[in-house]
């Protein structure tokens, strides 16, 4: 049967009778759920009522029963409700008012657990009550909640069977910092990097339709995961497979996704927002817009585009700016929902769990980090990553050093250089603090980019500043530039444009474990033809790298340094480095029979294993390699015809410095002779989270292990395994 057309005034009388109708619906519910028609005065106190200082007050009745001068509890306050919970299912028959209850001593028992153990507090915080409605809503480990990023995860945790071992958090031997698979069957997908949940999430959805199986997927994305292409692309992709499947927004309005205008996210818009977010979230509403989609569709023209604003007009009245992007991507968006709001999250997610319609959901939530710690939520930055601390004094234990870090010292040289050279810039992906540049922001506030969680947008943001005569250092974690490694080879070398890379955090990285651990960037680095890759062996040699990078200006060029701290050599006269020449190196020490060629800081275990190996009779010399691209050639030869025993020693992979040295070993025939070259390199392995001492032991990189490995290779075997012993 043919579709008869309405003519224009039809199509308009049809929508007007549309949206007479949709609107004494909403009239309806609006009563429903406030008990009064709405009206302006009522909606703009209850507005007022439901902002996020609300809890201020109940929280200022229990900071006056504090001491003096605190403002949290100085003891860990009992929890009784919390004590009976074992696993996600012992959530299902809680009351709201247990909800709420459960989620005070949760919040709690992180903030004494992080006291004790340090980590990522204020992300964790801020999702309290959406873990607590996600658990008391899905079906764990059935449904599958993924976290991203996976620093948000500590009070889910705690509902799914880990809290007993929450003292062992980023330890040796203890719990991961993130989601794990390994750790717990209710960790769907591991998270130390960002914005991967609906990637992984989409996955696991279709996987689960090709299986004919009916659980759940919700990806929670969120504390700056949202400003990352990849979710971008997997929104993309989500709309148009049309898969079920839950999207959770976490905007904490730190570096999330900006969902209102240029100049920051919008603010909750108290009961409004929540008798809004309800109706969005009604089967009935979700089913009426699919079938008038469905029917619009065919019959096209001004009365589809009529019913798409009828359409949005009921999700919202167009209220949450930034929906839009969501629904231009497929995914039917809910929101914003008052995230600390348990009633209505558990409300919400049980509509969306219900409904019979397919696609993509996204639910924007609106959370506060650092929620119910007053020091976090005033700090600014709400006490992402802290160190222990004081629970009633907010005052974190921080040790005492007599040198800075490495990063600092990077930062301290870049601007140096800067004050020199008015080309020089920076920029970052989101890590201002963790790469020190909020340092050089603060004195060169031009100067400094901040692209967000967006490392692949970062090198080439840089290489379009080189092409146009400017120095960038793209300062940048090791383990987060292999997300954008094709940008780097394709964008930079190949075009042989003079970008630089700071590699922060390079080796081992102690508590954050193997998904921030920088192995592999001396590998996937100096492969490369046209990169000189350096790595300085202690603070003073970082400067001189600076300075040497920001002199070549006829291709790119990195440098690596670790997370600690230096070691307390003297820095050049006003932290202005002298540009080393490219591809050479030094010899520390002279010796004889042993020759210990170091990479990096790992120089500073060489030299001690000099000093071991002495004890036993042997000498030893010492050299510096600083290059592993261009190789020092000469250095290598003289080492090579000199001494009996060649040892290379780096904290990187297989593959890189060590493998340069016997590429060229091998092709000048320097291996043919009596020559006995050992490559000492990280295991080919992962090694979990632990202290950086541990660490190093399991990695083999110790002193003990160096000078144990040349008695070996002497043939003294017993005083080698006496020595690690």
């Amino acid at each position: 049967m043919a579709v008869a057309i309405a003519p224009p005034l039809a199509a308009l009388e049809c929508a007007d009778i549309c949206m007479q109708t949709l609107n004494s619906s909403i009239s309806k519910t609006r009563t429903q759920l406030f008990g009064t028609p709405l009206r302006r005065d009522i909606v703009f106190n209850r507005v007022k009522k439901a902002s996020p200082n609300a809890g201020s007050q109940a929280r200022s009745a229990t900071t006056a029963s504090l001491m003096r001068g605190e403002e949290y509890h100085s003891e860990k306050p009992p929890t009784p409700l919390l004590d009976t919970i074992n696993h996600p299912i012992h959530l299902h028959n809680l009351t709201e008012k247990e909800l709420k209850q459960l989620a005070e001593e949760i919040r709690s028992d992180i903030i004494f657990s992080v006291s004790q153990t340090g980590g990522h507090l204020g992300s964790s915080l801020g999702v309290v009550e959406l873990t607590v409605a996600l658990h008391h809503v899905f079906n764990s480990p059935d449904d599958k909640i993924l976290w991203d990023v996976g620093h948000q995860a500590y009070p889910h945790k705690i509902l799914t069977g880990r809290r007993s071992k929450m003292n062992t958090l980023r330890k040796t031997n203890g719990l991961s910092g993130f989601t794990k698979r390994s750790e717990s069957e209710h960790d769907p997908f591991g998270a130390g990097h960002s914005s991967t949940s609906i990637s992984a999430g989409l996955g696991m959805a279709v996987g689960r339709d090709l299986k004919g199986a009916k659980n759940n997927v919700i990806a929670v994305i969120g504390d700056g995961a949202m400003t990352a292409g990849q979710a971008y692309e997997a929104m993309n992709n989500a709309g148009y497979l049309d898969t079920n499947m839950i999207v959770i927004l976490n905007d904490n309005k730190q570096v999330s996704l900006p969902t209102a205008t240029l100049d920051g996210p919008a603010p909750p818009v108290g009961a409004l927002s929540s008798a809004l977010s309800r109706l969005q979230s009604s089967k009935q509403l979700r089913q009426f817009r699919e079938v008038a989609k469905g029917v619009t569709k065919q019959i096209g023209g001004q009365m589809h585009s009529l019913a798409a604003k009828v359409d949005e007009y009921a999700r919202g009245m167009i209220s949450a700016s930034g929906s839009t992007l969501f629904e231009e991507l497929g995914l039917y968006y809910i929101g914003p929902v008052d995230g600390h709001n348990i009633r209505d999250l558990v409300a919400i997610l049980r509509e969306v769990a219900s409904s019979d319609v397919t696609g993509p959901v996204l639910i924007h939530v609106v959370t506060e980090k650092g929620r119910g710690y007053p020091y976090a939520e005033r700090a600014a930055d709400k006490y992402h990553g802290v160190v222990k601390f004081d629970p009633a004094t907010g005052k974190q234990h921080k040790g005492k050093s007599a040198t800075k870090a490495y990063t600092t010292y990077f930062a301290e040289a870049l601007i140096a250089e800067a004050e020199a050279d008015s080309r020089i810039v920076a920029i970052h992906a989101a890590m201002g603090g963790g790469t020190g540049l909020n340092m050089f922001l603060k004195r060169f506030p031009d100067k400094c980019f901040d692209v967000g969680i967006a490392e692949q947008h970062a090198v080439t943001f840089a290489a379009g500043l080189a092409c146009e005569g400017l120095k960038p250092f793209c300062a940048i974690y090791s383990s987060f530039l292999q997300r954008a490694y094709d940008q780097v080879v394709h964008d930079v070398d190949l075009q042989k444009l003079p970008v630089r890379f700071a590699m922060d955090r390079a080796g081992l990285v102690g508590a954050d474990g193997p998904t921030h651990c920088g192995a592999f960037d001396v590998a996937y680095m100096a492969c490369l033809p046209n990169m000189v890759v350096m790595a300085p062996s202690d603070e003073a040699e970082l400067f001189h790298m600076v300075a040497t990078a920001a002199a070549i200006d006829d291709r790119p060029s990195c440098f690596r340094y670790p997370r600690g701290n230096g070691i307390g050599v003297e820095l050049p006269p006003g932290n202005k480095g002298i540009p080393l020449e490219v591809g050479k190196g030094r010899i520390l020490i002279e010796g004889t029979g042993v020759a210990i060629l170091g990479y990096g800081t790992s120089l500073q275990n060489c030299l001690s294993a000099r000093s071991l190996l002495e004890e036993h009779g042997l000498s030893a010399t010492v050299a510096d390699a600083r290059f592993c691209k261009p190789l020092d050639c000469d250095l290598i030869r003289q080492l090579a015809q000199h001494h009996e025993i060649l040892v290379t020693v780096e904290e990187g992979s297989v593959g890189g410095f060590g493998s340069h040295v016997a590429h060229f070993l091998a092709l000048h025939g320097l291996l043919d002779g009596k020559l006995k070259w050992r490559p000492i390199v990280l295991p080919d392995r992962y090694i979990e989270h632990g202290a950086p001492s541990d660490q190093l032991v399991e990695a083999g990189l110790t002193a003990a292990h160096i000078a144990a490995s040349v008695l070996n290779i002497c043939g003294r075997r017993k005083e080698a395994l006496h020595m690690i012993g």
